[in-house]
């Protein structure tokens, strides 16, 4: 499943995917896989991510049901 609530919240602050890697020490294909959902990252790249974009764990990687 596609993650765009990542997608939206990396968009609102203005990174690339690029941007984004480099301030959480990942890879842009990374990046891409997660928002893509052909990725699941550790709950420590989660957690960089999270702070990268001022979000909670339950914004960004919760899946409703």
């Amino acid at each position: 499943m596609k993650n765009l609530r990542l997608r939206a919240a990396r968009a609102a602050k203005g990174y690339s995917q690029q941007a984004l890697a480099d301030l959480v020490g990942a890879s842009r294909q990374t990046i891409n896989a997660i928002e893509q959902g052909d990725y699941n990252p550790t709950i420590r790249l989660c957690t960089a991510i999270c702070r990268a974009l001022g979000k909670t764990l339950d914004d960004l990687f919760w899946e409703e049901e």
